[in-house]
């Protein structure tokens, strides 16, 4: 079998590769392709193309329906980047709630002041924020993301619900027990001091969080997106969080509207950029080559 890259793959998962396997830099000669987050949508896709496998979760860089009609196999690797993932989120839920970015940039620049500490006993008061313990927060998509933060928000004291009619019987038992489940999305509008999104991009998720969505939802509500920048309309939640109705917006997804709009968190694509995660979906990525091409060949 020979594989292409369009991204570069951890080599731990690439070292899996063994006889048999050639790596070619011209995608017209592979039988396979490695992708993280390159655009396939422009590219043509050879005859001889049997395979691509996402080193991630999401597959919306990948043209779904003209691999299907080629008969091209898709591969995803879910879970492999749920704790990178996981971590990101917990993390942007406290910089939601207390402004710790406005803190350190106020520090800096002070560099030099006299009496800095006298100075920020009476400046820091611009910068509290509210615990975590307590409070409400919803969960929309209980997948290998979703759960943990699930799981992790309620050993923080959080008051957990999810929301997923699609939850796997896998998923449920990794599920904590105190994790309260929601039946509707109207449930955890109406609860959550904190919401955080955690499902595909669909046709039926895109912009789900707008402006109707958004008025269901308590007062100075905090909303957290990792999953795909698309899921929450633009300009919908900068008019929500210039009218107070929502506190902060954290999000991993940069768009020039988001980045200098007051109340936004934007994160330039962290959530599963540490090593760990590379390597995790690098090797999940190569066996599931690995494996179709026994069935292939």
């Amino acid at each position: 079998m020979k594989y292409t890259c369009l991204n570069p793959i951890a080599s731990v998962g690439l070292d899996q590769f063994t006889e048999g396997y050639e790596k070619t830099e011209k995608m017209e000669d592979a039988d396979a392709v490695l992708v993280r987050s390159a655009a396939m949508h422009d590219l043509e896709l050879p005859d001889g193309l049997y395979a691509v496998a996402r080193a991630g979760a999401g597959v919306n860089n990948i043209p779904l329906d003209k691999c299907a009609e080629k008969g091209i196999v898709v591969f995803n690797t879910p879970g492999a980047n749920a704790n990178g993932v996981k971590e990101l989120v917990i993390a942007g839920m406290l910089l939601a709630s207390r402004d710790i970015i406005g803190g350190v940039e106020w520090a800096k620049s002070e560099a030099g002041s006299e009496d800095i500490a006298k100075k920020a006993e009476k400046e820091k008061k611009k910068f509290a924020g509210c615990e975590l313990m307590g409070k409400k927060l919803g969960i929309i998509g209980l997948g290998a993301i979703g759960i943990q933060v699930a799981n992790v928000a309620e050993c923080l004291g959080m008051d957990v619900y999810g929301y997923d009619p699609y939850i796997s019987v896998d998923a449920a038992w990794k599920l904590s027990r105190a994790v309260k489940h929601a039946a509707t999305l109207d449930d955890i509008y109406a609860n959550c001091d904190y919401i955080t999104l955690h499902v595909p991009l669909t046709d039926e998720t895109r912009g789900f969080i707008n402006a109707e969505t958004i008025a269901k939802m308590k007062n100075s509500v905090r909303i957290l997106n990792f999953a795909r920048g698309e899921l929450v309309n633009t300009g919908d939640i900068i008019n929500a969080l210039a009218d107070g109705k929502v506190a902060a917006y954290a999000t991993d997804f940069l768009k020039d509207e988001l980045i200098d709009a007051t109340g936004v968190i934007t994160i330039p694509h962290l959530g599963a950029s540490t090593p760990e995660s590379e390597d995790n979906c690098a090797v999940m990525a190569v066996d599931e080559l690995k494996d179709l091409s026994l069935i292939h060949i």
